[in-house]
């Protein structure tokens, strides 16, 4: 399987590609704003690339509950960031909003991939990435962004058909729109709109995702699943969230959005290693 991110081309059928988080936002579940200073974040984007990530991805509002962020603050957020590290750093940058404007313009800075939790809620995203050349990123939802879903149903309680529906829709929206395959990944968005107990399902099924035909990102790090069935703190799930790593890669995943990029993209090589000497 090949995934194309800018003018780069990957090959992905044993390789997992690591993406590294930087959140400029105060109110980050994980960090808690640690990096919301643009020194910080830039500096932590450099670690994360020293360390082994292969796309940074630059976020400015949280996708949990909060205070309303409006587009102007959002791009306020992330523009800067992106423009700097776009001339600091030699890998490719997403930006992780559900906005199309936000989108355009972080296109613009110099990101080419659009990391879009909301399923695409925004009618213009698809176009306005498909008029970049931009990688998207299709993530189930069952809401919206920021909107509380603590007891999330689904027909005949099978959350894995509802995913998998809701993504091959997503793709071929984005298709439609005129973005090759190689561009479009898939989220399962755990968490997002799932019980604990949905998530572990969804993760168990990644390889049914991975069957769906286009790239599958997995973002499991340090995530309230792992924390409920493990009774772990948000700073205590870093070997939990390796260990879904490992589970999601040897399924299938392609693409690994982590917190610790070196201790993930050590896991990633191993798995390599493994699958290309079968």
């Amino acid at each position: 399987m090949e995934l194309r991110v800018g003018d780069r081309a990957y090959d992905v059928t044993t390789r997992a590609l690591v993406m590294g988080i930087v959140n400029r936002t105060p109110d980050s579940f994980f960090d808690q704003g640690r990096y919301f200073d643009m020194d910080a974040s830039l500096k932590l984007a450099e670690q994360l690339v020293n360390d082994g990530a292969d796309i940074i991805d630059v976020g400015g509002v949280k996708a949990g509950p909060g205070p309303e962020v409006g587009a102007e603050e959002e791009l306020e957020r992330v523009i800067p960031a992106i423009e700097a590290l776009h001339a600091r750093i030699d890998v490719p940058l997403s930006v992780d909003t559900w906005r199309a404007e936000v989108a355009r313009q972080a296109y613009a800075a110099g990101a080419v991939v659009g990391n879009d939790i909301s399923g695409f809620g925004d009618p213009d995203y698809l176009a306005v990435s498909a008029e970049a050349g931009a990688t998207v990123v299709a993530t189930h939802i069952r809401l919206k962004p920021r909107v509380r879903d603590p007891e999330p149903e689904y027909p005949n309680g099978d959350v894995v058909t509802a995913v998998c529906d809701f993504l091959v829709g997503r793709a071929k929206q984005a298709e439609h729109a005129g973005i090759a395959p190689a561009r479009i990944v898939l989220d399962a968005g755990l968490d997002l709109g799932k019980t604990w107990e949905q998530s572990l399902e969804l993760l168990r099924a990644s390889d049914r995702l991975a069957d769906l035909g286009y790239p599958l990102l997995l973002s499991a790090s340090n995530k309230t699943f792992l924390g409920r069935f493990l009774e772990l703190e948000i700073d205590e799930r870093n070997e939990a969230s390796l260990g879904a790593t490992a589970i999601g890669v040897t399924l299938g995943c392609r693409i690994v959005r982590a917190h610790d990029v070196r201790g993930t993209r050590r896991v990633c090589d191993v798995l390599a290693a493994v699958m290309e000497a079968a």
